[in-house]
């Protein structure tokens, strides 16, 4: 009887030559109040290089006067103002726009109006969460006015809920345009003191905004415009010099500046995820019904899903428990819900962000 141990696997090595292709840019356009950003936006919806431009407005009011500028053709986006429904209208455009570019038909463009916006919501969710939990909750029942302590993993879920809507932005088989707040403010040290006599410019969002932007446009309206980054070999910008660009259009700067055109394609950047299991949890999380659970169940097979059994196990114990939740769903939900699961996932939703979890 032979000893010798098995010999592993070895994984077999995946490449790929680079296509050289310029891709579709996400572009960032910030600056001071009444500097142009949002009219830069909607002009760019009347270029004839463009397919259909869709716009949601958040908490700015501007899209529906905007198209009044003569050439103006863009879709308002409607949504409910929660983070839920603003990211699936995000998810809807994505697939639109992955359509389009499959019928080689020209790019969807998708502008966000304001990411200052978003990230304000953001923020006053995770504030409200802070507030909910036992011990701010005695502390501001005691002191009304007081501070309170945010934990990180409370921050963590803010800035996850951001990189989903970065994520759909950057891999956008089109062009993203998103518009935000910039100004210059005191400058403060490392422990938030003002810095006498320092000023700074701040873009009014997630600190990686403006890094995760293909290109960064500043508007200021006492001075020309300015490119402050372009990830590009064809627009070159240097450290701390600025480009001016005193007729700056988004058009010229998409397809003359950086070189895009009907050959662009989206950038390939896979979710990065820190294991297997988590994606799978998403799934399961999505399905409605408990036909889309068993065949869930047996697509988790490690000789399949190439799971490990323990990450298998993981995945089939939550189908599980979202296989009790649709069969029995909470008494205190109205009938209407009972009877739509979309509805009664939303419900559920709504009722855990009442009890201190995450916010519909």
């Amino acid at each position: 009887m032979s000893t010798t141990p098995a010999r592993k696997a070895v994984p077999k090595l995946k490449t790929r030559k680079p296509t050289g292709i310029v891709p579709w840019p996400l572009v960032l356009v910030e600056g001071e109040e009444g500097s142009g950003k949002t009219y830069s936006a909607a002009q760019f919806s009347a270029s004839d290089k463009i397919g259909q431009m869709y716009w949601i407005d958040l908490a700015e009011g501007s899209a529906d006067e905007y198209a009044a500028i003569p050439g103006a053709d863009y879709l308002i986006i409607e949504h409910d103002g929660t983070y839920r429904d603003i990211l699936e209208q995000i998810e809807a455009v994505h697939s639109e726009a992955r359509r389009a570019a499959e019928a080689k038909e020209p790019p969807v463009v998708l502008t966000i109006d304001s990411a200052s916006a978003l990230w304000r919501m953001l923020t006053n969710w995770t504030q409200e969460r802070a507030r909910r939990t036992k011990k701010n909750a005695k502390a501001l029942a005691e002191d009304p006015d007081g501070s309170i302590d945010i934990s990180m993993n409370l921050w963590n879920d803010a800035v996850e809920r951001w990189q989903r809507v970065m994520h759909l932005l950057q891999t956008l088989p089109g062009i993203a345009i998103v518009l935000a707040r910039g100004k210059q403010v005191s400058a403060v040290d490392d422990n938030g003191n003002p810095i006498n006599g320092r000023k700074e410019w701040k873009v009014s969002g997630h600190k990686d905004l403006a890094f995760d932007a293909t290109v960064w446009v500043r508007l200021m309206r006492d001075e020309e415009p300015q490119i402050i980054k372009a990830r590009s070999l064809k627009l070159r910008v240097e450290r701390r010099k600025p480009l001016r660009v005193p007729d700056f259009t988004i058009e010229s700067l998409v397809f003359d500046g950086l070189g895009c055109s009907t050959d662009s394609q989206p950038r390939v950047m896979p979710a990065l995820a820190g294991d297997r299991v988590q994606p799978w949890l998403e799934r399961v999380a999505q399905q409605t019904t408990k036909d889309e659970l068993s065949a869930l169940w047996r697509a988790t097979r490690p000789e399949e899903s190439g799971l490990t059994r323990a990450e298998a196990a993981t995945v089939q114990s939550a189908i599980t428990d979202r296989y009790a939740e649709i069969e029995s769903p909470p008494k205190e939900l109205n009938q209407a819900a009972a009877d739509d699961p979309a509805a009664r996932l939303r419900a559920a939703a709504e009722r855990e962000a009442a009890n201190g979890g995450e916010a519909a």
